[in-house]
């Protein structure tokens, strides 16, 4: 591993070895080296064959952790933080800005018994399947952290409908991985016309507010976006299927009795009676 070397008598205020980090941290000097080990955290600068740890590493520790707690896996953790070359605090506080704005949400805990009760649903799979697509996550036994409540609400409410909680979360499902696609398009939007050019410009400090300004009016766009798309399509959609329904029905009316004693011989023409 590459060591970077510094001035034996630099200021070291506020920098820790690893047991110290370690301790400040709440992660194991093990992690902690296996979060270097993956290009997750920067090397330790070094002093007198000793290697210290500033501000921006605790920072970019702290990030991790948060992110792991979410259930981020450490490869998609580096992606990230690769993508925007998060070397300093600014970086990394600029991350968990971006993950604030677009998860809003007030987390909230529930219980398995709860989630019976509120989805009329005795299927102990229920809860196993809201975590693996991401809408709980587990902290206890029987105890869940709801990551997106309106998402919880919704469902209940499809319940309340009379639509099984299953149905209701195969449409969450399908629906999440088109906003995947979508999701995507807004992000390698920013990547492309805002980010980047502001990343080679070297980051000026004068142009972070922009930066933060600009990632909440993409935010509110995208919705405005989501909405409008969305609802054009269900229009569009109805007119479809309502609109072949009415003409099947037309057809089916308009034919008649094709078979039965009282059938018409198409041959006969109108009104004329069967030969006996």
């Amino acid at each position: 591993m590459v060591h970077v070397m510094v001035d034996e008598h630099a200021d070291l205020e506020g920098w820790r070895t690893i047991d110290e980090l370690a301790h400040a941290s709440g992660v194991t000097v093990r992690n902690i080296r296996a979060y270097q080990s993956r290009g997750l955290l920067p090397p330790p600068e070094v002093r007198a064959r000793t290697g210290y740890y500033g501000p921006g590493h605790a920072a970019r520790l702290e990030l991790i952790k948060d992110l792991q707690d979410e259930g981020v896996k450490l490869d998609t953790i580096k992606k990230l933080l690769d993508t925007t070359g998060g070397s300093t605090e600014q970086v990394v506080q600029f991350i968990r800005t971006v993950r604030e704005l677009f998860a809003p949400e007030t987390r909230q805990m529930v219980h398995l018994a709860e989630l019976a009760q509120r989805y009329e649903s005795t299927d102990t799979g229920l809860a196993k399947r809201g975590v693996k697509m991401g809408l709980l996550r587990e902290v206890g036994e029987d105890t869940y952290e709801e990551i997106s409540p309106r998402l919880m609400t919704a469902a209940a409410e499809l319940t309340g409908l009379g639509i099984p909680i299953n149905r209701s979360l195969d449409v969450v499902e399908q629906v999440r991985k088109h906003a995947d696609a979508v999701a995507k398009l807004y992000v390698d939007l920013f990547l492309g016309e805002i980010w980047q050019p502001f990343d080679a410009s070297g980051r000026p400090d004068d142009q972070w507010p922009r930066v933060y300004e600009t990632i909440e009016r993409l935010r509110r766009i995208s919705g405005e976006v989501m909405i409008a798309v969305l609802e054009l399509a269900v229009a569009e959609r109805v007119d479809v299927t309502f609109g072949r329904d009415i003409v099947r029905n037309v057809r089916t009316s308009s034919a008649g009795p094709t078979s039965g004693p009282d059938a018409a011989d198409p041959a006969a023409g109108p009104g004329v009676p069967d030969p006996a």
